[in-house]
């Protein structure tokens, strides 16, 4: 990379596979390195792209016409693609790799994290991944049949019954609330109103005075 691209801080990049990543900041050395992060691991041999642009002066040409004047004012100007194709009953020709397509991003699936035995050592316990093997026969505590004896069944009824009717009694706790929350609310906006008609009442006895000095002074 050259010394241009360095200073394209916060710049898109991508790679021939389609992970995406943006320049963070330039390094001071060597010329034309710079930080970048992507949102996946990128391998050695991934080819990065940074589209960037660069201004290019485009020379400019001109050519006086200096026949403008003639007596017999045949002079035509050069006309346009545009005028030319009109003439000839031609079409504008469409390049389809210039029409706009929908764009189709696969799903990225991202690799499993790996944590290496010898680094597995060296983790505490907590922290170590604990995965359990796939049981090929269920355990005999999720296949077993949980069955109630009368007293359990009373039980269970009566403690449905008391969360049921507690949520409804927060149920009606909550739409109370709500509605004495709104009604404040229309009474602060009806004060807030009659606040503002008496300020304007008064400003307007003020202005009415100072308008009848005036008139007096001069």
């Amino acid at each position: 990379s050259s010394g241009i691209n360095a200073e394209y801080g916060g710049a898109m990049l991508k790679t021939v596979s389609g992970i995406r990543g943006q320049v963070k900041r330039a390094l001071s050395a060597p010329p034309g390195a710079f930080r970048a992060s992507f949102e996946d691991k990128i391998q050695i041999s991934d080819i990065v792209f940074l589209r960037c642009w660069v201004n290019v002066e485009i020379p400019k040409f001109y050519a006086p016409v200096i026949n403008l004047l003639s007596p017999d004012k045949t002079w035509s100007g050069m006309r346009t693609v545009g005028e030319l194709r009109r003439e000839k009953g031609e079409t504008i020709p469409v390049n389809q790799d210039s029409l706009y397509k929908d764009i189709e991003r696969k799903q990225k699936v991202f690799k499993p994290l790996v944590v290496s035995k010898s680094l597995q050592k060296d983790l505490p316990f907590k922290t170590k991944p604990k995965v359990e093997k796939k049981r090929k026969k269920e355990l005999y505590v999720t296949k077993r049949a949980v069955v109630s004896e009368p007293g359990e069944r009373r039980l269970t009824t009566l403690m449905q019954q008391l969360l049921t009717a507690q949520k409804e009694s927060d149920a009606k706790k909550l739409q109370k609330k709500k509605k004495e929350k709104e009604k404040y609310l229309a009474g602060q906006a009806k004060i807030t109103a009659k606040r503002g008609e008496k300020a304007k009442e008064r400003r307007k006895v003020f202005y009415q005075k100072n308008a009848k000095k005036d008139q007096a002074e001069d």
